[in-house]
């Protein structure tokens, strides 16, 4: 199931951005990432979505009003999620990927 070629799609730098920050938030997995990523459409929502999330999570640490800082816990439950997400994607399709 690989990905489609009809041309780059719109969110394809936010998945690459969000592909970065997951290969340095989770070292142990980043060749894993690599590999899986490239052919990997349901990876590359995670990474759009972790990109998304990280974005706000730091739009949110800054902010000024008391709304942004009652809505950081909740950020940053999702960047946990998503990273814990990505970990039993990589774990289930570990075995075709290197270490």
């Amino acid at each position: 199931m690989g990905r489609e070629s009809s041309g780059p799609r719109p969110s394809a730098a936010a998945e690459k951005r969000g592909l970065s920050r997951l290969m340095l938030k989770l070292p142990a997995l980043r060749a894993r990432l690599q590999v899986l990523a490239s052919d990997s459409e349901s990876l590359g929502n995670l990474c759009e979505a972790y990109e998304e999330a990280s974005v706000a999570l730091e739009r949110l640490r800054n902010g000024k009003s008391e709304a942004d800082r009652l809505m950081v816990r909740e950020y940053e439950t999702v960047c946990l999620e998503i990273e814990a997400d990505v970990i039993r994607y990589c774990m289930r399709r570990g075995a075709a990927a290197p270490d």
